[in-house]
């Protein structure tokens, strides 16, 4: 006879596996398209500024959830690589703004057709049901406000 485990479920560590998964998958996808330096930073960033034309670094910050010193280090490594331009406000010269190049937008794009094609193909291999039951339980593990507001903007499946 068996007993039932107490073991929890190791929710997080399958979590954390499957976005180092995905992580290494856009990376392997964006460098078959040219682009060798893909960071993890990337994806929201391109998008937002994308979406958004030029924006000033502490703006970036808040959207990324970190703090001006650390957007201020994404921003600069994406003008290392080309993708962005930083440039001081011409009304405020205190703040800087980070913008991205052509060559960016290129980048950006590509960015989000390869996470379309990721989630198209993750879609895929589950039935509806399972994909719902999957949105819940991500949501479920949403802990903060702010979070779990941003998550409410996007559409369940």
């Amino acid at each position: 006879m068996t007993g039932k485990s107490t073991a929890a479920y190791p929710f997080g560590d399958l979590l954390a596996l499957a976005r180092q998964s995905w992580l290494t998958e856009m990376a392997g996808r964006l460098a078959q398209r040219g682009y060798d330096d893909y960071r993890r930073t990337d994806a929201a960033t391109t998008r937002l500024l994308l979406r958004r034309g030029q924006v000033p670094v502490g703006q970036l910050g808040t959207a990324l959830g970190v703090t001006r010193q650390a957007a201020r280090k994404v921003a600069e490594g994406l003008a290392q690589r080309g993708f962005a331009t930083t440039s001081r406000d011409p009304d405020d010269t205190r703040q800087l703004n980070v913008a991205l190049t052509a060559v960016g937008q290129d980048y950006a794009r590509d960015v989000i057709a390869v996470i379309g094609e990721l989630n198209r193909e993750v879609a895929a291999r589950v039935d509806p049901g399972q994909l719902a039951a999957v949105d819940a339980v991500l949501r479920a593990a949403l802990f903060d406000k702010s979070t779990q507001q941003r998550a409410a903007r996007l559409p369940r499946p």
